[in-house]
């Protein structure tokens, strides 16, 4: 059990924990897709079981067609048509969690570590609102380095002890072992996970117990 007054920074997954991007990313590639010709459409359940995977894997999987090198620049075009997608369309903001963070920022540092494009969490950040309620994020690209090292850099740039990370994914609870952190999972994201330290059905039931009614 993790006890919540011990506890002195949060840090957020970001896709099926805080939001549904998945529409804007669908979208960004197959508008490239149209712009090259590409006889390819995508549909947002093709990427449901991928959400959160590491770059390289995540493109081998969704551009099994083209070579390493090939995809690579593809990806670039398409990143950049996705961030078009977030601030034009936006995606789908979880219940509770423009609140829920305005109320755990006055508590904890709040941060975001996610394996997406580079830009793709400020541009997130922007379109709901909430920038202003977290202290850092860090994304996979540019650096390319698993959650576990973006989770231990952000411990020893702010100096905090007693983090914990919260995600909806096996994949996220793997990561927090190995950085010695517990693992709050959520269970209303993409993933499933059945090892974890706590467990919440919503965004509000989190905080809540990160900030308790008086």
């Amino acid at each position: 059990m993790v006890n919540a007054n011990q506890v002195d920074a949060i840090i957020f997954d970001m896709d099926g924990t805080l939001w549904n991007g998945v529409e804007c990313y669908v979208r960004g590639f197959n508008d490239f897709f149209r712009s090259k010709n590409i006889e390819k459409k995508l549909v947002k359940q093709d990427l449901y079981g991928l959400m959160g995977m590491e770059e390289d894997k995540y493109l081998e999987i969704m551009l099994p067609e083209f070579p390493y090198k090939e995809r690579k620049m593809m990806y670039k075009d398409i990143i950049d048509l996705q961030y078009e997608n977030i601030k034009t369309h936006g995606g789908e903001l979880y219940p509770y969690v423009s609140e829920g963070l305005e109320e755990l920022s006055r508590h904890y540092k709040l941060f975001i570590v996610s394996n997406c494009a580079e830009f793709t969490i400020k541009y997130f950040t922007e379109w709901a609102g909430i920038g202003k309620h977290i202290t850092d994020s860090i994304a996979h690209a540019p650096n390319f380095k698993p959650k576990h090292k973006n989770i231990r850099y952000l411990m020893d740039k702010y100096a905090f002890k007693k983090p914990v990370y919260v995600g909806d994914t096996a994949a996220d609870g793997e990561q927090s072992k190995i950085a010695d952190i517990p693992f709050v999972f959520v269970n209303y994201g993409f993933g499933e996970a059945t090892t974890y330290d706590l467990k919440f059905n919503s965004f509000e039931e989190l905080t809540h117990y990160f900030v308790p009614r008086i």
